[in-house]
């Protein structure tokens, strides 16, 4: 019975040294950039800043909008030229046109159109998350003012 238990025992070890090293190799191995971003909502334009940090690249970027809590029906799809849910010719590195790197002093701006839900206007929360593949960089929120 021993000699039976000493193999499931190594068994098991062998298989879960082989889970850790499988979920350490699909780690990332860089680090998320370490971003200072600030928001601002007028209206249905939402703005945001790069304070400073590293920069981001806007091709690897995901930019989820909450507004009151709900998740936006259509997402930026960041870079974007025309995409539903939004007015045409977002600003700045979210211009499919312009540079993929966001770099600090630079404002990336887009506007919500009315068909996309929840509608955005004065005195409603919005929260804007920004990722890199998959690692958070921001979490923004703020409230959106009268233009």
């Amino acid at each position: 019975m021993a000699p039976v238990a000493g193999v499931l025992l190594l068994a098991i070890t062998v298989v879960l040294a082989g889970g850790v090293a499988t979920a350490a190799l699909d780690a990332p191995s860089d680090p998320a950039p370490s971003a200072m971003l600030s928001l601002s909502v007028t209206d249905d334009r939402v703005s945001i800043y790069h304070r400073g940090g590293d920069p981001v690249d806007v091709a690897a970027a995901t930019v989820r909008v909450r507004v009151g809590g709900e998740p936006l029906d259509e997402q930026p799809p960041v870079p974007f030229f025309s995409a539903a849910g939004f007015h045409p010719g977002p600003t700045g590195p979210f211009n499919a046109a312009s540079d993929d790197t966001w770099r600090a002093g630079d404002t990336a701006t887009f506007r919500v159109a009315g068909t996309n839900d929840p509608t955005l206007g004065p005195g409603r929360t919005v929260a804007v998350e920004v990722t890199v593949d998959g690692r958070p960089v921001a979490s923004l929120e703020t409230v959106a003012e009268s233009g």
